[in-house]
């Protein structure tokens, strides 16, 4: 197992995202702290983690609240005696679809302050333990920010928001790693698994995030949860800094 005794704890564990990356961890050894807004949620992840012979523990927590998060990363270590990852996956409440200059600023700047504020303030309090440590994977999620702007879809401030989190991870890492810390991008190119069947104009987004690929697919959740395992696992660690492509080759590094 690659994750055996391991701590990890999942922000935003309840989601498709949150939730695919759980199981992966639970299937490879760690005990996965998923922390949500939502109890019903989590319990279901947890009992499926459970029911496959995982280990889950849920907290109801907003990740954008300081004094909840430190306080929490301070149980989970206190009582589970480490924190070996940290993951924050919670939804950035961006809005797509409007061209920028129709945009009104809070709808620009939701995404934005909702991404950075939440990751640093994970990231923080998790940082703290692993500095003592002297060890421990942060992964953050969604991409680098993009090196081309998006010409055929209007997406807002989530691409700012991404381009943020690419500085942060940079930043991170360069301060972390002198204690053993290792800050790593989790970077997908959509995934199409996201999109109700239902939703209105799906057809178009999949076909987007597809016909960019050189796979001819996206990635799926199943995927994700992999990588994320590997990168959180000491096989990678020699990786810090660094942004993992899962984008089935919609980008070529």
């Amino acid at each position: 197992m690659l994750l055996r005794s391991k701590n990890a704890i999942i922000y935003g564990g309840a989601g498709a995202v949150g939730g695919a990356v759980a199981t992966a961890f639970a299937r490879e050894g760690a005990t996965v702290h998923l922390a949500g807004r939502t109890r019903k949620t989590l319990d279901e992840v947890a009992e499926r983690i459970r029911a496959s012979g995982g280990r889950a523990e849920t907290a109801v927590l907003d990740a954008l609240d300081e004094d909840a998060v430190d306080a929490h990363a301070d149980a989970v270590a206190a009582t589970a005696g480490s924190i070996d990852v940290s993951l924050n996956v919670i939804g950035y409440e961006d809005v797509h679809g409007t061209p920028l200059v129709e945009m009104s600023l809070e709808d620009f700047d939701r995404p934005i302050r909702n991404a950075t504020r939440s990751t640093f303030l994970t990231t923080r309090a998790a940082a703290r333990h692993m500095i003592r440590q002297r060890s421990g994977v942060i992964l953050t999620f969604g991409g680098d920010g993009g090196r081309e702007p998006i010409r055929d879809y209007y997406i807002g401030g989530f691409q700012v928001a991404l381009g943020s989190l690419d500085i942060l991870r940079r930043q991170l890492a360069a301060e972390l790693g002198e204690y053993g810390i290792r800050v790593l991008t989790l970077h997908t190119g959509g995934i199409t698994e996201t999109l109700p069947e239902d939703f209105e104009g799906r057809d178009a987004i999949v076909d987007m995030i597809v016909g960019k690929t050189m796979l001819k697919r996206a990635a799926t959740f199943a995927e994700v949860g992999n990588v994320a395992a590997f990168a959180a696992s000491d096989l990678a660690s020699s990786m810090t800094s660094a942004s993992l492509n899962i984008t089935c080759g919609a980008v070529s590094d």
